[in-house]
């Protein structure tokens, strides 16, 4: 059975005025190249993607780029309303908002309840406090932890992003957090792992020397541990890594980090590896049953996983099996 599409129609609403200073985010730069779109703007865009979307397909719109409830109120109804039309005229099914956690109290939820808000992402990062402090995200665990429980309180669908090698992180603290957002009950996560850029403090700390990236290796495996987790909690995971783009590349406003626009694959085909050795896959030929949309991450970006198992005295072949979901495999002698 094929599962159905979704789609979020992104309207990116700028923070001019957020009052911490998160070393990753260069707040100053944002504000001076992204317009504040208007209300006709944004009609605009929602209409021009509603043509292209193809029938059947679960659309949201959805409020990016800031804190959302960090916004003046008057201005943050105004948005909602607009989005709420289409909600109310069947054009889409629901509205997605991103914010911090310390953006979160009972009458903020109250306002994005009456205007058809259905998912609030937050920007969880770490659930390390001293992580927290070192990034400047001017709040500790506990916003987290209580404004997650807030919004499943109300029956929102939560979504908790994480973010690798921020300052003072360590692959057992991001391991921790991913345990945290599970334990938090999140519906949905995003894994990024931490890039450096222009103009930012952390370009300033990695100048100085007080601050590595990871590896592109590093970040590999650190993301794959983390949706190994995920996996097993039956969490979606929206995205995995930024996709490089005209701005985010080195030279221009990228100063270090790994980015790659394979991440996703890179990371999964690790992930399939780790199930691979565990299965203990029988010397000689044999065939790997997958899902369908598992295949190609089961074989391994360019091959990888394939010829580990060549390597290893094993002539494997993969097919896909209809009857197969998410990572179960099977294994057939040849």
């Amino acid at each position: 059975m094929s599962r159905k599409k979704h789609c979020n129609i992104p309207i990116f609403i700028p923070e001019l005025a957020c009052p911490h200073q998160c070393v990753f985010c260069n707040q100053e730069k944002i504000s001076n190249t992204l317009s504040i779109p208007s209300a006709k703007e944004i009609k605009t865009l929602i209409d021009n993607y509603l043509e292209t979307i193809s029938e059947g397909t679960e659309i949201n719109i959805a409020f990016f780029g800031g804190s959302f409830t960090g916004i003046p109120k008057d201005e943050m109804i105004g948005y909602l309303k607009i989005a709420y039309k289409y909600v109310k005229e069947g054009k889409v099914q629901g509205i997605r908002i991103s914010t911090k956690p310390d953006y979160i109290t009972n009458p903020i939820l109250d306002t994005l309840e009456k205007y058809g808000v259905t998912a609030i992402e937050l920007g969880a990062q770490s659930t390390n406090n001293k992580v927290l402090v070192k990034s400047g995200r001017g709040h500790k665990f506990d916003a987290i932890e209580k404004a997650s429980k807030l919004i499943k309180q109300r029956n929102f669908e939560l979504g908790l992003q994480m973010m690798l090698g921020l300052p003072h992180d360590t692959l057992n603290l991001s391991i921790q957090t991913a345990k945290d957002i599970v334990r938090l009950k999140a519906d949905t996560t995003r894994i990024y792992p931490t890039l450096v850029v222009k103009d930012t403090v952390l370009e300033k700390m990695y100048n100085r020397g007080d601050y590595k990236v990871l590896s592109m290796d590093e970040a590999i495996v650190w993301s794959k541990e983390a949706l190994k987790i995920f996996t097993k909690a039956n969490i979606k995971v929206l995205r995995v890594g930024l996709h490089p783009s005209e701005e985010l590349e080195p030279g221009k406003s990228l100063i270090a980090g790994p980015i790659h626009p394979s991440f996703k694959e890179m990371v999964l085909s690790a992930l399939w590896k780790d199930y691979l050795h565990e299965k203990l896959i029988p010397k000689g030929k044999s065939i790997i049953k997958v899902a369908q949309n598992q295949l190609n991450y089961a074989i391994g970006y360019k091959g990888i996983n394939r010829k580990y198992l060549l390597e290893n005295g094993c002539d494997v072949k993969f097919v896909s099996d209809a009857t197969l979901t998410n990572f179960e495999f099977n294994v057939c002698n040849n």
